[in-house]
C-alpha cells in the first residue's frame, strides 16, 4: 500500500512537471537571430542587457549595495539632475530621493522635490516625481501645496534622457571591456 502511494505521488509529480514545462515557459528562438560565434552571442546579450553573473572572483570585496546603487542608470541620472539641491534623504533600497526646501534666495517661494523609483528600467512610468511648493508671506506665514507647474514633467524627461545616455555609455564600456578580454579569434587558415 505504501509503495503504491509513493509510485502514484512520483508519477503525479513527473506528470505535473511535464505539463508545467510545456506551458510556454521555454521560448523558441529563430536560428537566424542567434549568432553562431560564442563571442558574438555574448556581445549581443550584453548589448541587450541580458545575462546572469554568479560571482566575480577578480573583484572580491567590491560588491554590495553601494556598487549596485552606482550601476543603476536611473538612480545616477536622478542624482545628476538634482545635484544643485541639498538632499534631505536618499535611500537606494527604498527607491526614494527627497530634497530639502530650495529657493533662489530672492523670492518667498521654495520647492521640495521627491523622486520615487518604481522600476529599475528606463521607462517613463518607472519614476514618480512630486514637487511641493512653499509660499511665505511677509509675516512668515507659509502655505505648502503640490505644485501644478510642469516642473515635475520637465525633471522626469531630464532624468530619463540622462539615464539613456548613462546606460549607453555603460553598455559601450562593457562591450569594449569584453572585446579587450576576448578579442575575436581568427579562423584557421586552410592549406
Amino acid at each position: 500500500m505504501l509503495l503504491l502511494k509513493k509510485s502514484v505521488t512520483a508519477i503525479t509529480i513527473v506528470f505535473l512537471s511535464l505539463n508545467i514545462i510545456s506551458c510556454g515557459i521555454y521560448k523558441r528562438a529563430d536560428v537566424k537571430d542567434i549568432p553562431v560565434n560564442v563571442d558574438d552571442r555574448v556581445a549581443k546579450n550584453i548589448e541587450e542587457g541580458r545575462g546572469v553573473k554568479f560571482g566575480d572572483k577578480r573583484n572580491k570585496g567590491k560588491s554590495g549595495p553601494a556598487s549596485f546603487a552606482s550601476s543603476n542608470s536611473m538612480w545616477k541620472a536622478a542624482l545628476d539632475s538634482l545635484d544643485f539641491m541639498i538632499l534631505s534623504s536618499a535611500d537606494y533600497g527604498g527607491g526614494i530621493i527627497i530634497t530639502d526646501w530650495y529657493t533662489d534666495g530672492s523670492s518667498r517661494e521654495s520647492i521640495k522635490i521627491t523622486v520615487r523609483f518604481l522600476s529599475d528600467e528606463i521607462r517613463a512610468d518607472g519614476l514618480k516625481i512630486t514637487v511641493h511648493q512653499k509660499i511665505c508671506d511677509k509675516s512668515k506665514n507659509c502655505t505648502i501645496s503640490r505644485s501644478t507647474t510642469g516642473l515635475a514633467n520637465e525633471l522626469k524627461l531630464n532624468i530619463l534622457k540622462r539615464a539613456v545616455k548613462i546606460e549607453k555609455k555603460l553598455t559601450e564600456k562593457k562591450i569594449s571591456a569584453f572585446r579587450k578580454q576576448f578579442p575575436k579569434r581568427q579562423a584557421p587558415k586552410k592549406d
